[in-house]
């Protein structure tokens, strides 16, 4: 099967179609997205991941708000194909036997990146391995650490037996793959009939690893004690060489991935400053994030950069020609649009929505960090700017990991802040965010906002979605926006600090009221220039085809 790929590219998620819950969010869209770029640049990759045959979760939300979870089933059959490839690994002693099936993603050149997904529902298989590839980031630290051994160790040696014995690079998306830098070590090891690892090996495989780091918080980092490392992995190179792959008692993934690749790279220019903080003794360097543009584009966007920008799904920076586009031309497609969620908002939830009102949008995992709830710090502030400055109506949409119960707590505050804001401001929670979703929230709102607690957000790139669809970002100065917000010209910038929501709110409010309120209502033109920038400046910069040129040239081939 081997055709010459040269890169692999591991991922605990990918969302490589809306419908197929092997994703659960920023994570495995930016993977899927890159997979996309991948495949109309003629970049020759193959990727691996887990199948998810139960996937993330289905969110119930009850009157109050309150998060309740579902397995998802989905017939992988219709969507995927079977691979005849069997591999073993080892589990607590078990030998766990993985299947392989195949996705590919198709570029515009009818190039092809395959991706495999990695499958432990067998009847050679034990009821409790079966189920080692049914839930993304489900289970105990036993379970995520058994994923994390098929995804990373599994994971090469199903490309080994495909016949993938070309790949010069292993880029490892975060750190839950990173246990692959194990198994080439033992391959190494192997090829010249055993013994112990040398520091040759360890050069060898650091030449052909890399690692993007995703998350700029130690929480954030998977680690597991070294009691639990010896039970569930047995025996290993970890235990011989503790100084290269773990520390304090315990194996840390990110360590484990830093350790042993060539090339590391933060997500976002701000994020690469706080890695390189955080990882003081290593070189980082900082790619930030992109969206794949004709996929996150909107049907009326399509139409319209279809008939002004010849060529732009395969020159991403022609979108800076958006500047010429007729501005009544992009507030008609933005209308159509924005008709097109309110009708959807309204069909679910009754919320009543007009389509002349300034609406925002927020859309993302509902953790704590992101504040979904720090519009509502302030009830009467929030009814008086839209009482006096203009009306304003908002829709919301989010996950809270099914452990997370300060999360769950989050979207329960939005929905009693809806309550109390009721016949004031219209505010509407839409369930089960899916990429569907996300393309519908960034294309129909008019305004985008963000809040995250700085500088926790890596990048994000819901506001490049919403950016490539004309919507401008009313967002914290953290991540990608730091680098894409020019002031009243691609949005507006909100005065974000590490612990004070309260100045936050208050800087909120105050740009809300002060400038994007008075820009939709008061300066349409002004307002519709700012759409046009936001397309011309970030559309055209922060998508994927730009960012993997990026790795193509620092990572891949250097």
């Amino acid at each position: 099967m081997n055709d010459g790929r040269t890169i692999a590219y591991f991922s605990m998620e990918i969302g490589f179609r809306a419908d197929t819950p092997t994703y659960s969010g920023g994570l495995g869209v930016l993977a899927g997205d890159t997979l996309r770029s991948a495949a109309d640049m003629r970049v020759p990759m193959v990727a691996v991941t887990l199948i998810h045959r139960k996937g993330y979760f289905f969110q119930h939300l009850d009157q109050s708000g309150h998060q309740t979870e579902e397995a998802v089933r989905w017939k992988v059959e219709d969507v995927l194909q079977p691979v005849d490839v069997r591999v073993n690994v080892s589990i607590e002693g078990r030998t766990v036997v993985l299947r392989a099936w195949r996705y590919d993603v198709i570029g515009r050149g009818d190039f092809r990146v395959p991706i495999f997904l990695l499958d432990s529902d067998l009847p050679e298989n034990s009821t409790q391995d079966r189920a080692l590839t049914d839930v993304l980031y489900g289970g105990d630290n036993r379970y995520r650490l058994s994923q994390e051994i098929l995804l990373g160790i599994g994971g090469v040696r199903i490309l080994r037996a495909l016949g993938f014995d070309t790949i010069d690079r292993f880029h490892m998306n975060e750190g839950h793959s990173s246990l692959l830098t194990l198994e080439l070590l033992d391959e190494q090891v192997r090829s010249r009939g055993g013994g112990a690892v040398t520091e040759e090996d360890i050069a060898d495989v650091r030449r052909c690893c890399v690692f993007t780091t995703h998350t700029p918080v130690p929480a954030g980092q998977d680690r597991f004690p070294l009691d639990l490392v010896g039970q569930v992995l047995g025996p290993s190179l970890i235990h011989e060489m503790q100084q290269v792959f773990c520390c304090e008692g315990e194996l840390n993934m990110t360590y484990l991935a830093l350790n042993l690749s060539h090339y590391i790279n933060g997500v976002a220019k701000k994020h690469g400053d706080v890695a390189r903080h955080m990882f003081a003794e290593y070189k980082i360097d900082a790619i930030t994030n992109g969206v794949h543009a004709s996929t996150w584009a909107s049907p009326s966007f399509v139409r319209l950069f279809d008939a002004h920008i010849e060529g732009w799904r395969d020159d991403n920076f022609s979108l800076r020609y958006a500047l010429s586009i007729p501005p009544e031309e992009v507030w008609k497609a933005h209308l159509e649009e924005k008709k097109r969620l309110q009708d959807e908002v309204n069909r679910q939830t009754g919320a009543g929505m007009a389509l002349d009102r300034l609406t925002l949008g927020f859309g993302r995992r509902a953790a704590t960090y992101k504040r979904a709830d720090l519009l509502f710090r302030d009830l009467d502030r929030l009814r008086a700017i839209s009482r006096n400055a203009g009306p304003i109506q908002i829709v919301f949409a989010g996950k809270a990991h099914p452990r997370d119960e300060e999360g769950k707590r989050v979207i329960e505050a939005v929905y009693r802040a809806a309550e109390q804001l009721r016949g004031d401001i219209s505010i509407a929670y839409l369930g089960n965010y899916d990429m569907n979703m996300g393309g519908l929230l960034t294309a129909g709102v008019d305004v985008w906002l963000n809040t995250p607690r700085s500088p926790m957000e890596a990048s994000g790139t819901s506001g490049m979605k919403a950016a490539l669809n004309g919507v401008p970002s009313l967002s914290i100065l953290d991540g990608w926006w730091i680098e894409g917000c020019i002031e009243g010209v691609t949005g507006w910038a909100i005065e974000g600090t590490a612990a004070d929501d309260a100045a936050d709110a208050d800087s909120l409010y105050r740009k809300l009221e002060g400038s994007v309120i008075p820009a939709f209502y008061n300066q349409q033109d002004a307002f519709i220039s700012i759409m046009r920038h936001a397309i011309a400046l970030n559309g055209s910069f922060f998508n994927t085809q730009r960012m993997l040129q990026q790795y193509v040239l620092k990572a891949y081939f250097e």
